[in-house]
């Protein structure tokens, strides 16, 4: 139409042309949109979890600090979070902490988080100012409608009652209100401490291992795949997503993408969008 509308100075068919390339460039944004998030449960809520690696109170801060992250990043998407289980670290930061997302394509887009995320700055906690390179793993399951079975024998499960523990008044309960589920054949460990009722705990940790296990298993058929097709993926430490540099440069850069920014202040405030979507866009 432009080749058309130059070769005789039709201006009419070049006014069309403005009036048009709006509307074909938020369709094709759409398209875009529906060919990332098409996942069976890219639509579902969301259960995130963070768990500090190795290097204790440095990498409890570290946890701690992605906790804030991802906080932030979805009141930015206007989701709603509620943190069901909490472990506080020892002198810093967090050990461990499980929360909820609730919205839409939670899951679609947090998705994007799962791996090692990795931090290098000057420790805080260091009284020679030295360098320190700290990792944090973090999880994310969609939360799974009725109409997906996943069957949990309740004989492979053992569970333990414990009082919440936290910060503030609403944490600390004098009943042992807090639940944590290990599903023995696998190893998999939940907990929810944020209700005051037992039974409500329960069913929100039930829901999270029905979650993980779902995940489990999706994953495995994902490696036997790769093991047919001779596709290897090293899972580890070593096999970060993301680096945090803050010293002696910054810049935080997606190893899966190659997409890097040198804000490394506005990312911490949960400006994660363009590491999101180039990650989505790249597996689409």
């Amino acid at each position: 139409m432009v080749e058309i509308g130059e070769e005789g100075g039709d201006e009419d068919i070049l006014k069309e042309i403005k009036e048009i390339l709006p509307v074909l460039e938020k369709r094709v944004g759409q398209m875009e949109f529906a060919r990332m998030l098409s996942g069976p449960h890219d639509a579902n809520n969301a259960i995130f979890s963070i768990n500090a690696g190795a290097g204790g109170t440095e990498a409890q801060d570290w946890a701690d600090m992605l906790l804030r992250m991802y906080l932030r990043y979805c009141e930015r998407k206007g989701y709603r979070t509620e943190i069901t289980d909490y472990q506080a670290g020892d002198e810093a930061g967090v050990k461990g902490v499980t929360f909820t997302v609730e919205g839409e394509y939670a899951y679609g887009f947090l998705r994007a988080e799962n791996g090692i995320h990795r931090l290098v700055r000057i420790s805080p906690f260091d009284s020679n100012a030295r360098r320190h390179t700290s990792f944090c793993s973090v999880f994310v399951f969609p939360e799974l409608s009725d109409d997906v079975e996943v069957d949990i024998n309740e004989k492979d499960l053992r569970v333990d009652t414990y009082r919440s523990s936290g910060a503030g008044g609403q944490h600390v309960n004098k009943t042992e209100s807090a639940i944590r589920i290990t599903h023995m054949p696998t190893g998999v460990v939940v907990a929810c401490q944020n209700e005051r009722s037992q039974h409500k705990n329960r069913a929100t940790a039930m829901k999270q291992l029905k979650a993980r296990l779902y995940e489990l298993e999706v994953r495995k058929k994902e490696e036997e795949s790769a093991a047919i097709s001779g596709e290897k993926k090293e899972i580890g430490w070593g096999s970060q997503i993301r680096s945090y540099v803050l010293h002696p440069y910054r810049m935080v850069k997606d190893h899966r993408t190659g997409y890097e920014v040198g804000n490394t202040d506005a990312v911490l405030d949960g400006d994660l969008e363009s590491f999101v979507e180039a990650y989505l866009l790249s597996k689409a």
